[in-house]
């Protein structure tokens, strides 16, 4: 049996975690709608986008040099996918991605000097589906996307050229107003050249990491979207990204999000997550909370339906690195790129974050997004990390503990364009304006980023 686990897992998978019941929130900016291509129980569906960047001072705030990020790329993604619909209780299916950095200095491998890299054709997605996901009890056993509520602990991450992808085996039980998942998984790492395996299948991976969850999605408020629950446990062997690894880690995340329905709230809505952690980080103690917390008013009878919202997360940090306990939230397996700033300076952790958005619809084609950003840390002795939850902006020292908290501000400028279901266009500006923080440590010059996306979708 031990044998024949791994070999399934790495030959089937489940799909992106499907829509819970209440439907949950909206599919990520410039994901197009499309239904693949049948032929009688076989589908097909193909994916071809293409994302030009140019960044300037986006990771060392120094317009003095002229680092690796400092430059202007092409962003391929191709994939391939086949179903096929046994009957109407098992269906199987395999997507393959091949993905490529083009132009620019940052090596090619995925993750070095925040390359998106390349990554030869491999499997994304592989899994074997067992019932109906959208009614009764199902199962998904194999390689699949994970998404939860929001995305602000667990997601797809498709904005990165690769995204993310877990082995992992997933029970669904759906009913007319509620779902409830449990799954057991291993994130899968991508490393070109090589057969991209996760920890539970790769004997020389040392990390050996495994994520579990229960999560329900509900729909018994009735002025609510969705009213979800949901605990989540992260372990593996310990790491030095929070300290020197000093053991296993262990923790859990108990969490709940709540959706306002605009048209039950007279144009109103608002969003509220909030999570706490206790476990073991690397053998520290853990202890750490975050919350989101968002109000808007939407113009539901204007035709372009503007919308105002005010919002403000949080996520904690860590005060004494010394006392053996860790303080810093731990973002798990988000998507953040949607959420605190498109420049990808942040992740949900040692952060204060208000926000401003603004968004309309001159056509039924077009969206416009404006967002105004504010950061501090939550505590100058813990790092700024960004949105991978690792990387630290600059070095926790003596400078940095006592510098003003004030990280920056940044504004983002996105319009979306739905040519037709098959064809979808983005294009966005941020500019990050630098903080106290920065001025304190180091450089601190202001930061650009600009990019045009096309995505192809049969």
């Amino acid at each position: 049996m031990k044998r024949l686990i791994p070999i399934l897992l790495a030959t089937t998978s489940l799909s992106m975690a499907q829509t819970p019941v209440p439907k949950p929130a909206a599919a990520p900016p410039g994901a197009p709608a499309y239904a693949p291509i049948k032929f009688g129980a076989l589908t097909a569906d193909l994916q071809e986008k293409m994302r030009f960047e140019i960044r300037e001072n986006n990771f060392d705030f120094n317009s003095a040099l002229n680092g690796p990020q400092d430059a202007s790329w092409l962003l391929q993604r191709f994939r391939l996918g086949l179903g096929y619909d046994v009957n109407p209780w098992l269906k199987l299916y395999v997507q393959g991605q091949d993905v490529r950095e083009i132009g620019g200095s940052r090596p090619n491998d995925i993750g070095v000097s925040a390359a998106e890299g390349d990554d030869v054709f491999d499997i994304l997605k592989a899994y074997i589906q067992i019932g109906n996901i959208k009614k009764g009890l199902s199962s998904t056993l194999g390689r699949q996307f994970l998404s939860y509520g929001d995305q602000r602990l667990v997601g797809p991450l498709e904005w990165l050229n690769q995204a993310r992808t877990f082995d992992a085996v997933k029970f669904r039980y759906a009913a007319e107003k509620y779902s409830l998942d449990f799954f057991i998984s291993s994130p899968v790492a991508f490393t070109n050249n090589m057969w991209n395996q996760s920890g539970f299948l790769d004997n020389d991976e040392s990390l050996n990491q495994m994520f579990s969850g229960l999560y329900l999605a509900t729909g018994f408020v009735p002025f609510n979207l969705t009213t979800d629950f949901y605990v989540f446990n992260k372990r593996d062997d310990g790491d030095g990204s929070f300290g020197a690894a000093r053991g296993d880690t262990d923790f859990y995340t108990f969490g709940t999000l709540w959706k306002g329905d605009p048209k039950k709230l007279s144009g109103f809505d608002y969003t509220t997550e909030m999570a706490f952690q206790t476990g073991e980080v690397s053998g520290r103690d853990l202890t750490a909370f975050a919350g989101h917390w968002a109000v808007g008013y939407n113009w539901l009878k204007h035709s372009w339906k503007p919308r105002f919202g005010i919002q403000y997360n949080y996520g904690s940090g860590d005060s004494n690195a010394a006392d053996g306990d860790i303080g810093t939230f731990q973002n798990l397996y988000p998507t953040n790129h949607l959420f605190y700033g498109y420049m990808d300076t942040t992740g949900w952790m040692n952060m204060h974050n208000p926000q401003l958005n603004f968004s309309f619809t001159p056509t039924a084609k077009l969206k416009v997004m404006l967002d105004y950003h504010l950061y501090w840390n939550a505590t100058n002795n813990d790092a700024w990390r960004r949105v991978n939850g690792v990387t630290a902006v600059r070095t926790v020292n003596a400078a940095a503990t006592s510098a003003g908290s004030f990280r920056g501000q940044e504004i983002d400028l996105t319009a979306i364009y739905k040519l037709n279901p098959h064809v979808g266009l983005q294009a966005g500006y941020s500019y990050f304006m630098a903080g106290d923080y920065l001025a304190n440590t180091g450089a601190a010059d202001d930061a650009h980023f600009g990019y045009v996306q096309v995505q192809f979708d049969f």
